[in-house]
């Protein structure tokens, strides 16, 4: 888990790993909010590449403003 509080505890975080002009970001971030994020970048192509990666999700900051994928 990561170290802050997931808006939606019940779901499970996944790694979103975003590049953005060489450089890579390493968010965690719960699935839904994940999934919209993955749908944004897909349709409007903000960030060079979005990734969600396997593995634990500890020690990851949480994705910034992860509580507005949510309010779709």
């Amino acid at each position: 888990m990561s170290t802050e509080a997931s808006p939606l505890p019940d779901e499970p975080d996944v790694h979103l790993c975003v590049h953005l002009r060489g450089v890579q970001f390493h968010f965690a971030a719960c699935l839904s909010a994940a999934k919209v994020f993955v749908q944004e970048h897909l349709r409007c192509r903000y960030a060079d590449d979005v990734k969600v990666l396997p593995g634990d999700t500890g020690g990851l900051p949480r994705m910034a403003n992860e509580r507005l994928f949510l309010e779709r």
